[in-house]
């Protein structure tokens, strides 16, 4: 298993179908993550249903994020927060590439 950052190395990992060990710093995530604890995220696939309060490995405005998916708009755009309600932005499900499936 890969074991990586908020970065666009492990979003290569994801892409490839590996599932990832992620470790996320800030404070952003708080208390769901802490900073510097790591999180189990496979790969985005066809039959990975995403929902509401999922947290997702994502990237938003050129920002790799563990963030949470706050709303979700016709089952194909996404917009995700971190978890004090600060808004990132919209997306769509190419810009998700995993989901958190373990807090460490």
């Amino acid at each position: 298993m890969f074991e990586g950052k908020e970065n666009a190395i492990t979003m290569q990992h994801l892409l490839n179908g590996e599932k990832c060990k992620v470790t996320g710093y800030g404070q952003s995530m708080t208390p769901r993550i802490k900073s510097g604890q790591s999180v189990i995220v496979v790969p985005i696939t066809e039959e990975v249903i995403l929902k509401k309060n999922d947290i997702v490995f994502c990237k938003v405005n050129g920002h790799f994020y563990l963030h949470k998916i706050s709303a979700i708009r016709k089952n194909s755009s996404y917009q995700i927060s971190n978890n004090h309600n600060h808004v990132n932005g919209w997306i769509s499900k190419n810009n998700i590439y995993g989901k958190v499936t373990d807090i460490l």
